[in-house]
Order: C-alpha cells, then sequence, then structure tokens
C-alpha cells in the first residue's frame, strides 16, 4: 500500500437527490422535477474531492452489509482511494442522505447514520498506519465523536496536519477539537450553532471566527457560500473571496471545498493561498448537479 497524502476518517452514504421549484411547507405535497441517486457522505465527498485532484488519499469509516455499501465501497476504488478501512457492518444498513433542492440551489439536508454511527475508536486504532503516514487527515462530524478525537490523538502525536470541518453540527463540539485540530472549519450557520451568535455580514462571522479561536483552535476557517471564506488566528484575519458564478446545486460545495484545500495542503501551499485554489474548486462544483457528480477533475 503507497503512504497516502491524505486521510479521511468519516462517513460514506448514499445521496437520493430530489430537485424541487420550492420547499414543501409542514404537512404539504408538491410535484419534484427530477430525482436522481448519487455517492456521498460528508467523508467520502471529501476524499472523492481530494483523489480528482491528484492526491492519494485513503478512506476510514463504515458501511452496511447491503446493496449500497457494496456499491459505496466499489465507487471509492473507482476513484482510486484505498478502502482498505472501510469496515463492513453485519445486519446494519448503510448511511443515507436525502436532499431536496430547489430552484436557487438551496438544499435540505436528512441523514440517516446507519453504518456510519458506528465507527468506533478501535477502527481508527486499526487504521493508523494511514491516519499517521498522512500528510493531512480530514475528520467531520457524521461519524460518532469518540473516533473523531482518537483520530486527532493519533495525528498529533504523528505531526499530521488536521482539519476538522465542524458538519454537519448535531451536538457539542469537545473543547478537546478544538485544541487538536490545526484548522476548524465551520460554514456560516454552523459557526452561528457553535457560538450562538448570529452570523450575517463579514463583522459578523470574525466575531464568530475569535469565539473559536478562544476555544482553542489555531486557525479558525469560516466558509461563507459565494462570499468565499474567512481566516482567522492570532496573527492575522483575512477574507478570501470566491469567484462569482451561477450556482445550479450548491449540494456538497462545502465538501469540495475542504478536499481541495486538503490537496494544495499536502501539496505544499501556504494556508492563504490553499484556501484561495480551494474557492475555485468549490466554485466549480456549484455549476452542475449533483454531489460527486459535480466534482471536477483535475488529475490526468
Amino acid at each position: 500500500m503507497s503512504t497516502p497524502a491524505i486521510c479521511v476518517v468519516g462517513s460514506i452514504n448514499l445521496d437520493m437527490n430530489a430537485y424541487v421549484e420550492r420547499f414543501p411547507r409542514p404537512g404539504e405535497t408538491i410535484h419534484g422535477r427530477q430525482f436522481t441517486t448519487g455517492y456521498g457522505g460528508k467523508g467520502a465527498n471529501q476524499a472523492v474531492m481530494a483523489a480528482r485532484m491528484g492526491s492519494t488519499v485513503q478512506m476510514v469509516g463504515r458501511v452496511g452489509d447491503d446493496i449500497f455499501g457494496s456499491d459505496m465501497r466499489r465507487n471509492l476504488a473507482g476513484e482510486g482511494i484505498g478502502a482498505d478501512y472501510v469496515f463492513v457492518t453485519p445486519g446494519v444498513s448503510s448511511g443515507v442522505a436525502v436532499i431536496t433542492i430547489d430552484e436557487h440551489a438551496q438544499n435540505q439536508i436528512i441523514v440517516i447514520s446507519g453504518a456510519n454511527g458506528l465507527v468506533t475508536p478501535a477502527d481508527v486504532e486499526a487504521a493508523r498506519p494511514a491516519v499517521t503516514r498522512a500528510r493531512v487527515l480530514l475528520l467531520q462530524m457524521e461519524i460518532p465523536m469518540a473516533a473523531n478525537l482518537t483520530a486527532l490523538w493519533l495525528a498529533r502525536a504523528a505531526g499530521v496536519t488536521t482539519i476538522f470541518n465542524s458538519a454537519p453540527v448535531s451536538s457539542e463540539v469537545p473543547d478537546e477539537v478544538y485544541q487538536l485540530a490545526d484548522i476548524f472549519c465551520p460554514n456560516e450557520t454552523e459557526a452561528e450553532l457553535l457560538t450562538g451568535a448570529p452570523v450575517q455580514t463579514l463583522d459578523d462571522a470574525l466575531l464568530a471566527a475569535q469565539m473559536i479561536l478562544n476555544r482553542g483552535a489555531a486557525n479558525a476557517l469560516i466558509t461563507l457560500g459565494a462570499r468565499g471564506a474567512l481566516l482567522v488566528n492570532s496573527t492575522a484575519s483575512e477574507h478570501i473571496p470566491a469567484p462569482a458564478v451561477t450556482a445550479v446545486d450548491t449540494t456538497g460545495a462545502g465538501d469540495a471545498f475542504v478536499g481541495s484545500l486538503a490537496h494544495y495542503l499536502a501539496a505544499g501551499a501556504t494556508l492563504r493561498d490553499a484556501i484561495a485554489q480551494a474557492n475555485q474548486i468549490a466554485a466549480i462544483s456549484v455549476q452542475s448537479p449533483g454531489t460527486q457528480a459535480s466534482y471536477p477533475r483535475m488529475r490526468g
């Protein structure tokens, strides 16, 4: 097995996408205009994006012993992603995400964790070679926090750069996570939920980022959708804008950003330059429908 440039510990889902003119109100039934399925899960999305950029990637996670799980493992292999540490859980369904996308390219997502909810610290320990030999480790919040913490501690001991993407925010984030992650990366909604402060403007985002730093983070990186991203650390703060594009579907754009960010960092870019490049990749992804289906292939 080749040494991975990037290791992703996280979720692997099947996405079920419904396209509608508008979101239904409670109790209302509406007609959609299109339905598709695709591969997803924040962990798998970020792994696929990094692999399509040309990085060597190892995935750590769980799928169920159903047809979805088999398909998702084949998808990872087809993307050139190492799946030696993608474990199969008997008697449990694979993870599923039900996604509704409106005519303004906004989305609402319901995630059923399935096997993703059964990733354990022991799984991460089993994947120690993948974690500790990586240049960059990616983590999210679609698997149990105990597994994330184990990965963060292993990476810290090995000197591996870590990016913690606090999505989706479903529980309080332990102080250890802020302190162990080299880059703490929520979007504006997640930053608001984490800090309790509204994040509508750049000044709001700066305040939220300072609150994240106060919890021990070395770098607070808040993604702002079409407005780009805000990077704040102890020495500087900078708004890094995104290119203006016409969005068709924003689903998975945050994962495209994080996966390409990891690629550029693993390739030796500065954090500021990596963010600027990742903004470009995320902007490409929103111009096509789907999640992984919208991610560009930048390698030959």
